[in-house]
């Protein structure tokens, strides 16, 4: 295991962090999960109010000391929402911490800061982030950052208010449209930690057939590790087993995180090319240009799931994804494709002059399914 200072926080954390959305089958299963994550020299357990009886459980473990370290070598971070007032922060926090039973959080993640409003709420003077300098204060919060799912504006002016030391966001190989994200977090030495890789970066763990052939002689998950983990601005990724069983495979990368190699890069190269001639001038260069769309639909992402469905068969990928639409609320925003009006407002905006109605009611009728949610829906 290789492990990185996670920016201005000073802490030193594993490549690889312990998520713990999947492993609630019962609290022995939790014991067991991260008894071998520490074994396998993870020291970084990221955990949320939002996730079930995740806290709950973690908690149980460190109340009975089943965990094979001491809390001064392992580092633990909670998420929790972003709230119109103070108050009701300070309550979360204190139902956290004793959930957990910690007397403090190493890191404490306003969790799904996705809206402007959310962004609001953080930036007033009485608003949540008073009982979160109020933790700060007291010690019972260490270090501060925030999870999202939002538009790229929208974090980079989070990481502009200067409120946060990290920042824990979307990014992997197949979706790259929050790199200036990274680099403004970077340049601001803040903690760089990506959201489930292996899933969110297109379900890498069941990769399609095409896919794997394109990628040969690696795994699409190891490439899609590589490419993350090459990039030194970048501190940690997010890994979710269901079971203790389910981190062996990504942790067979942990000590792999020097520069690409002559042959991954040709591999990358290879897929790139392969999208191209695939997908020719259909394919939707994810400028962005075309929105905002009168009906919400979210074109740019709506035309990637196409993109990777025709280029790389990733079609289950692209349904689980696409089929969130509708169903997310803000953790996912925009109405399916189907909703489109051919009012044409988006073609003049679009610099490849795609025939954007048509390529929408395309990717509806290839992805359309049945309606999907968040593993945890707030």
């Amino acid at each position: 295991m290789r492990y990185r200072r996670f920016g201005k926080t000073e802490l030193r954390l594993s490549v690889f962090s312990l998520g713990t959305m999947r492993y609630l089958a019962s609290p022995e299963n939790v014991w067991k999960t991260i008894a071998k994550a520490i074994a396998l020299g993870i020291n970084h357990i990221e955990t949320a109010r939002g996730y079930g009886k995740s806290e709950e459980y973690l908690g149980r473990a460190i109340a009975s000391r089943l965990l094979p370290v001491n809390r001064s070598q392992f580092h633990i971070t909670t998420k929790i929402p972003p709230t119109a007032d103070a108050d009701t922060m300070r309550r979360y926090i204190n139902e956290s911490l004793q959930k957990l039973h910690l007397d403090y959080l190493d890191c404490l993640g306003i969790h799904g800061l996705n809206t402007w409003e959310h962004l609001d709420w953080v930036k007033a003077k009485n608003g949540c982030m008073q009982a979160v300098a109020e933790a700060v204060a007291d010690g019972r919060v260490r270090h501060v950052g925030f999870s999202t799912h939002g538009c790229l504006d929208l974090i980079l002016a989070a990481i502009n208010t200067d409120l946060f030391e990290f920042v824990n966001l979307h990014y992997y190989y197949f979706f790259q449209r929050n790199l200036p994200a990274i680099e403004l977090a970077a340049k601001k030495d803040m903690g760089i930690f990506i959201i489930s890789p292996a899933d969110k970066g297109g379900r890498l763990y069941t990769p399609p057939q095409t896919l794997s052939n394109l990628c040969y002689p690696f795994s699409p998950l190891e490439l899609n590790y590589r490419f993350l983990l090459s990039d030194r601005r970048i501190t940690t990724l997010s890994v979710g087993p269901a079971t203790p069983e389910e981190l062996t495979q990504p942790l067979q990368f942990a000590d792999r995180d020097g520069k690409l190699t002559p042959e991954e890069i040709i591999v990358l190269e290879r897929l790139e090319n392969h999208q191209n001639q695939i997908l020719g001038a259909q394919k939707c260069s994810q400028c962005y240009k075309c929105l905002p769309c009168p009906e919400n639909i979210n074109i740019p992402e709506v035309l990637r799931l196409r993109n990777l469905a025709l280029a790389y068969d990733l079609t289950d990928y692209g349904k689980y994804r696409y089929n969130m639409f509708e169903n997310a609320g803000h953790w996912f925003p925009g109405s399916k494709a189907n909703r489109c009006t051919e009012c044409g407002d988006c073609l003049p905006r679009c610099p490849q002059k795609l025939d954007i109605p048509n390529l929408l009611q395309d990717t509806h009728q290839r992805l359309k399914g049945p309606s999907s949610k968040r593993l945890w829906d707030n």
